[in-house]
């Protein structure tokens, strides 16, 4: 049997200053819905200014957030569906 591979393109944008960095996630999904998160870090006034380091950590709590959202929204799918209350899905 063969399986028609699916794929999902993830964008991140970033805004920053000098002291901090904001992310925001969006993943289109194959239905045509958008899922949407951000996340944000500020640089102590003692440590270096390294955008690259903010945008890693401002990224990663967008993609977090961004990968509850889905869980989110895909027990919402399963309840629907099922006309019960599905179990959670931990990460």
């Amino acid at each position: 049997m063969m399986h028609t591979a699916v794929g999902w393109h993830v964008e991140l944008e970033f805004q920053e200053d000098d002291q901090h960095t904001r992310a925001a996630a969006l993943v289109r999904l194959p239905d045509g819905s958008e899922v949407k998160a951000h996340g944000s870090a500020s640089r102590h006034h003692t440590d270096a200014n390294q955008p690259r380091v903010g945008e890693e950590i401002a990224g990663a709590r967008a993609l977090n957030e961004l990968a509850m959202e889905l869980l989110t929204k895909a027990h919402e799918e399963i309840d629907t569906s099922s006309g019960r209350t599905s179990h959670p899905i931990h990460m």
